[in-house]
């Protein structure tokens, strides 16, 4: 029985697998596409598409759904609307029978079951991967136990297993294998995967986090009971809260949403420049607000880390975002491994260039991280970027933040809250005003040499100019790629025409008193077909190079 199991277990996972590529592929062909595939009507193809993929996942259970969260930080691997519907996964599912919670918690707890005096059979939420129940001590504490659905890691192994068996075939094709270790890819996430069924990991991150806010009255964290932790079961201590975005149930309370909005933003702040360990999954359900006003962080599964080479960057990032230098922040991502040093920076620069102006000029716009964090995942997407995962965690917190923020406070905005606290958190982080002054100081020592040279280089110019030795090199970049485009666009179509004079032309004679004339046009037809077929194989490919262009404002 238990084989007839897995053995339809893997068929559903295939035939979600199957639909998948066969939608992938239709919508790949051009001829598909009512008037031609317009830039519109690809991206709502991508995005009906993208909502049946998360209904999926969500119909498959718990490691699909996990591996939705973790490919929605996989921006370099999936279209824009790909990564937004994906983002959007929050395991909600119904909870498992209060017996068999029980029996989890005898066969993990063995004997210090006999601590736990009394629990809610009610769970207080339920998810993919586990359930949460009240419990009382009999030391009196009031705590929460986090139970693991029952036969969960059985389920993930087969699941896991069949998805490397996919990854496999991804990497066969000549077309999605190519630039991608799709086997890597999903042996990682197996890994990952198989590292969050173990809650002892959730409890050390839970630990760490809460040691970061212990002196901030303004932030309150559960503290671990790791007598009654275990692999399978985690115990916290209950924090009762508002849910952050009952803006109502606040104001009863006597208190300020736009006070509350702005202690999330300081504590996100400080979680990303002074500690680099972050919250990477700041959803409504996973924060709260006390009777105090502080603010409440829930669930420890899902956090991220900073990679310290980003992080001893970061105060110059700063500087020159602050500066609004374009040039000088790519060579900083550069020197930080998240660009990759061989590639043309010249589109970078200007999209950057456009994302410092969105977010740096008052008065700034209340979505502006959700508009950075589209932009960047349109310019990392089918690009040689080294854009490490967190950073991408860092972006979809900060972008869920803002609009928990904004649920509490229309006007706020992350953006205009950060500024003034940048400078005291650099500090703290060892980028303080010594750091600031010795970069200060190293830019006008650079200014000062160029100054130096300019004459002398003025000099030399304009007589090589005179001299008639002066060559101009113009690299025409994505206009010299549009004319090869349009080019081949105007041989498609005399393509396109001769073929229909052809088909013409056959009709008429078969019409004729000698229908056999008419095998000779489309004799002739043969080739001219086979000509604009590779003729529309080649825009494809075009296009999907020239993407990031076609994403520029």
């Amino acid at each position: 029985m238990a084989r007839l199991r897995s053995v339809l277990r893997s068929l559903r996972i295939w035939s979600v697998v199957v639909v998948l590529l066969s939608r992938l592929w239709w919508d790949g062909r051009r001829w598909t596409y009512v008037g031609g595939p317009s830039e519109a009507a690809v991206e709502r193809r991508q995005r009906r598409l993208a909502r049946w993929l998360l209904h999926e996942l969500l119909a498959l259970g718990s490691a699909f759904i996990k591996l939705g969260q973790l490919l929605s930080a996989r921006p370099d691997l999936l279209p824009a609307p790909w990564v937004e519907q994906l983002a959007q996964l929050q395991d909600r599912v119904p909870s498992f029978p209060f017996p068999q919670a029980e029996a989890l918690l005898e066969a993990e707890l063995g004997a210090r079951r006999s601590e736990i005096m009394r629990i809610e059979p009610r769970p207080l939420g339920s998810a993919s991967l586990a359930q949460v129940h009240r419990a009382t001590l009999h030391s009196g504490r009031d705590v929460v136990l986090k139970l693991q659905r029952p036969g969960l890691e059985k389920l993930f192994r087969l699941d896991l297993q069949v998805m490397e068996q996919v990854a496999a075939v991804l990497q066969r094709h000549p077309n999605w294998g190519r630039g991608r270790d799709w086997v890597a890819m999903a042996r990682e996430c197996r890994r990952v995967l198989l590292r969050e069924l173990d809650f002892r990991l959730e409890a050390e991150h839970a630990a760490r986090f809460r040691q970061q806010f212990l002196d901030d009255p303004d932030v309150r964290i559960p503290a671990v009971i790791w007598e009654l932790t275990t692999r399978r079961v985690l115990c916290l201590d209950y924090v009762p809260g508002t849910k952050i975005t009952d803006r109502e149930a606040l104001l009863q309370r006597g208190i300020d949403p736009a006070a509350v909005a702005e202690k999330g933003a300081a504590s996100y702040l400080q979680q990303l420049v002074l500690y680099g360990f972050f919250h990477a999954d700041p959803h409504p359900g996973n924060l709260a607000v006390a009777d105090d006003g502080a603010l409440i962080y829930y669930d420890f599964g899902m956090m991220g880390q900073i990679p310290p080479r980003l992080r001893s960057r970061f105060g110059s990032m700063v500087t020159a975002a602050a500066a609004r230098d374009a040039g000088g922040l790519v060579e900083e991502l550069q020197a930080a491994g998240i660009i990759s040093t061989s590639i043309d920076t010249g589109p970078v620069r200007r999209l950057v260039r456009v994302m410092l102006d969105d977010a740096l000029t008052p008065p700034f716009p209340s979505n502006v991280l959700d508009r950075l964090s589209g932009d960047l995942y349109a310019l990392v997407y089918g690009q040689p970027f080294q854009l490490p995962v967190d950073l991408i965690f860092v972006m979809r917190a900060l972008s869920t933040f803002e609009g928990v923020g904004r649920a509490l406070d229309p006007g706020f905005s992350l953006v205009a809250i950060a500024k003034p606290k940048l400078l005291p958190l650099m500090t703290a982080s060892g980028n303080g005003p010594n750091e600031l002054i010795n970069e200060l100081g190293r830019q006008v020592g650079a200014l000062g040499t160029r100054a130096v040279t300019l004459p002398r280089r003025l000099d030399s110019s304009l007589e090589r100019l005179e001299q008639g030795d002066l060559q101009l090199q113009i690299r025409l970049g994505e206009s010299d790629r549009q004319f090869r485009r349009m080019a081949t666009a105007q041989h498609a179509i005399g393509q396109s025409v001769l073929l229909g004079c052809l088909a013409l032309a056959a009709a008429l004679l078969g019409a004729s008193s000698r229908p056999v004339w008419a095998v000779a046009p489309l004799v002739a037809g043969v080739p001219v077909g086979l000509g604009w077929l590779k003729l529309q194989l080649r825009l494809q490919r075009d296009q999907r190079l020239e993407q990031l262009p076609g994403q520029q404002r």
